[in-house]
């Protein structure tokens, strides 16, 4: 389908009922961040950075791996 197509309604009705309990996981790194005694403390310290600082990049791989984990259950198997 090139961009200049309208999306078929059956192509946007099949995308719409993908139900799969994979995707809650998604919640996880959208949540999980948002928790405040997570931050609410200066140690410990990684490499001499406080825990705020090295937990945001633990936020960014606990996001990739979700994805990456609900993406490979939730895929077609045999469709490109």
């Amino acid at each position: 389908m090139t961009a200049a197509e309208p999306e078929t309604p059956r192509a946007a009705s099949s995308r719409a009922k993908d139900h799969s309990p994979w995707n809650w996981l998604l919640f996880i790194p959208i949540v999980v961040p948002l928790i405040p005694m997570f931050f609410n403390a200066d140690s410990p310290r990684l490499f001499g950075f406080p825990r705020f600082y090295w937990l945001q990049l633990v936020w960014i791989l606990l996001g990739v791996a979700t994805t990456t984990l609900v993406y490979q259950m939730t895929k077609k198997r045999g469709t490109r």
